[in-house]
């Protein structure tokens, strides 16, 4: 939690955006509940809607707020625990208290709800809420205000003052985000230096998650650590190390106030890479260091990308794997063989930042986003401004099932060796991510650092 002026900025800053934009009648902020995992009182650790918790400050289920755009109050809705719940809580914070931390003064039993969206309906106020991503908030909605699923696309106008409002980080967020990244390098490090031979990949998922809930968080998304790295998001722990393999750790923590970190890490199980492994390594850091140049205000994101690709798209050249023109490639698509999803994406309370309100929103400012394959996964686009925080994540995967598809196809044969690339097909994935802050000068590195260079990795596995 902020100071409690913090919240009342923010919300004085989302009033006087919807009003710029001659928006009026409430806007409804609605709080996530308890989500049962397979019965009602078995639930999912509880999370806040990270909006929610931008705006109005309360990390507990069961809050709605109302914002009224016309008189510029805000209501937050809720009930005090009975004594039944406080047996098995414990005592909690009364709504008022919660309120009172978060700059809201105004309060109101959650039963008022109702009575006070039904009376906006029938003065024709307008009632502006956000997408929902969750279905009790879906069926709630319609409860409320009696819309169908299929039309709770929600307001643009909020949307994008919301997306507009929280993609630019405070120094209160900034150091939050920092703490994050911290304990997300312990994680990485403490994987780097326990891998070895016969453990298997549930051992070091453990190994992280560990960390992330002792440093008195969460994780910020699940864990991915596999010898597979050529899935990009595999989530399977079943697999045990070998000799000769690659193991790719893509983690981050969650800190106690939300903020989400998200490192990636790629290393051999033995103690050194192979030569072959190493050469590639150098390519995807070889990307990895020509994009965190290419970092300055005003540049677009997507031509960071593009950068990476041709930058990956030229040692693969060098390898025998690519060939032609490597500018030419990228432009073809080629390179998304090796390369199929995009170099990075916002961060903040969302490991993927605010995609719930629409990654073309987010990540484009509403510009339609590429249907290519590989482009179409880039989630960021937009020129870089002061305040954002983001990832830089190159990779080079060799997924099987690509290669033969595309090889019995044909496709992009002039700009790839598929005879050479079939040697390949067990090599896995490698990939490098760090986080990144934008700043007037350029990019910044968030939090401490972690091994980047083959020969910084293998300083840590030299105990392996």
């Amino acid at each position: 939690m902020f100071a409690p002026q913090t919240y009342a900025e923010r919300r004085q800053r989302l009033l006087a955006s919807l009003k710029a934009q001659g928006l009026s009648g409430l806007a409804l902020f609605l709080g996530n509940g308890e989500s049962p995992m397979n019965y009602a009182d078995n639930t999912y650790p509880f999370r806040q809607d990270s909006t929610f918790l931008y705006f109005l400050g309360v990390d507990h289920a069961g809050f709605t707020g109302v914002m009224d755009l016309d008189d510029g109050t805000t209501t937050l809705f809720a009930d005090d625990l009975s004594l039944d719940a406080i047996v098995w809580t414990g005592p909690q914070p009364s709504v008022a208290e919660l309120a009172a931390r978060a700059g809201i003064p105004d309060t109101a039993p959650a039963t008022r709800l109702a009575e006070v969206l039904d009376r906006a309906k029938a003065q024709g106020r307008a009632i502006r809420f956000l997408p929902p991503y969750r279905g009790e908030n879906r069926l709630q909605l319609q409860d409320l205000l009696g819309l169908p699923p299929a039309q709770q696309t929600g307001d643009l106008g909020l949307v994008r003052a919301v997306i507009e409002l929280r993609a630019r980080k405070g120094k209160e967020e900034l150091r939050e985000l920092a703490r994050a990244v911290d304990t997300s390098v312990d994680m990485h490090l403490a994987a780097m230096r326990m891998a070895r031979p016969g453990l298997r990949e549930s051992d070091l998922a453990a190994k992280v998650t560990e960390i992330a809930l002792a440093a008195g968080g969460a994780l910020a998304f699940p864990v991915i650590a596999t010898v597979h790295g050529e899935t990009l998001h595999n989530h399977g722990y079943g697999n045990t190390l070998e000799p000769g393999q690659l193991f790719l750790l893509d983690t981050g923590a969650e800190a106690p106030s939300r903020y989400a970190g998200d490192l990636t890490s790629t290393f051999p199980v033995g103690p050194t890479f192979t030569p072959r492994q190493r050469e590639v390594y150098d390519i995807v850091l070889a990307a990895f260091l020509a994009a965190e140049a290419a970092l300055k205000p005003g540049v677009p994101f997507k031509e960071v990308h593009l950068l990476a690709c041709r930058t990956l798209a030229e040692g693969l050249k060098g390898l025998g794997l690519m060939k032609g023109d490597p500018a030419e490639a990228v432009a073809a698509g080629a390179h998304a063989m090796f390369f199929p999803c995009g170099l990075g994406h916002m961060m903040g309370l969302d490991v993927h930042d605010m995609e719930d309100l629409g990654e073309v929103w987010v990540g484009y400012e509403g510009q339609p986003k590429s249907t290519e394959f590989g482009l179409k996964s880039l989630r960021l686009a937009r020129p870089l401004e002061p305040g954002f925080v983001f990832t830089v994540e190159p990779g080079i995967y060799f997924i099987p099932e690509l290669m033969d598809r595309w090889g019995a196809e044909g496709r992009f044969a002039d700009f790839i060796d598929f005879g050479r690339l079939d040697a390949y097909r067990d090599f896995g994935g490698i990939r490098i991510e760090e986080d990144f802050q934008m700043t007037p000068e350029g990019g910044r590195r968030l939090g401490k650092p972690k091994p980047r260079t083959a020969a910084e990795v293998e300083a840590v596995r030299g105990g392996a």
